[in-house]
C-alpha cells in the first residue's frame, strides 16, 4: 500500500475519531486509557524513512494521536535529538494544536497551530540530520488542559515553562537515523 493511501486512511480514521470523541463513544470502542503517538511512516524504535530527513525531502512525517484525554484543550509537539553533540537538538516545536486534530498530515501544520523556534533558530520542521553515527529522534506529544499564548519566537524551553501544571497526557514515538 502506498504512503499516500495510508495517509488518506489515517485522515479518515482521525475524522471518525473526532466525531466519536464529541459524541462520547470513543472510549467504548477503545479500551485503552493511555494516549499514544503513532505514524503510518515509522514504527517505534525503527528507522525514520529518508524522505523525512535532510537527505530526502525534509518534510514532516504523518503522526496519529490515539486516545487523548477527553478534556484536552490543545496539544503541543516536540521533536528532539538527545544524541546530538553538546546539547539536545530541537528539530520541531509546535503548540496550540486543536484537540480535534488527531492526525497531523505529512508536511503540514494543523490549522491554528503555532510553530516555535528550533535549535536551528528557525520556525519550521527540521528533519533528522546527524553529523555522525546513528541518532535517536523523539517525537513527544502532550495533551494540555489549556491553550497557550506564546509568540512564534518561543522555543522548547519557553514551551516547557508555560505548560507546567497543564499536562494531562503525554505520548512518545522514537525513531532512529541513519
Amino acid at each position: 500500500m502506498k504512503i499516500k493511501t495510508l495517509i488518506g486512511l489515517m485522515v479518515l480514521i482521525g475524522l471518525l475519531s473526532s466525531v466519536l470523541i464529541r459524541s462520547g463513544k470513543l472510549l467504548t470502542i477503545f479500551s485503552s486509557t493511555k494516549m499514544k503517538l503513532t505514524s503510518p511512516a515509522l514504527t517505534e524504535g525503527g528507522v525514520i524513512p529518508e524522505i523525512y530527513t535532510c537527505r530526502g525531502e525534509d518534510v514532516s512525517p504523518p503522526l496519529v494521536i490515539v486516545d487523548p484525554p477527553a478534556n484536552t484543550q490543545s496539544f503541543a509537539l516536540i521533536l528532539e535529538d538527545s544524541d546530538a553533540p553538546f546539547q539536545t537538538w530541537v528539530h520541531w516545536v509546535m503548540w496550540n494544536i486543536s484537540p480535534e486534530t488527531l492526525v497531523i498530515i505529512e508536511d503540514d501544520i494543523p490549522l491554528g497551530a503555532t510553530v516555535g523556534t528550533t535549535s536551528a533558530n528557525d520556525q519550521k520542521y527540521n528533519g533528522p540530520c546527524p553529523p555522525t553515527g546513528t541518532h535517536h529522534y523523539a517525537f513527544k506529544i502532550v495533551a494540555l488542559d489549556t491553550t497557550l499564548t506564546l509568540p512564534p519566537e518561543a522555543n522548547k524551553s519557553d514551551l516547557e515553562t508555560v505548560i507546567k501544571g497543564h499536562v494531562i497526557g503525554e505520548a512518545h514515538l522514537t525513531g532512529v537515523f541513519p
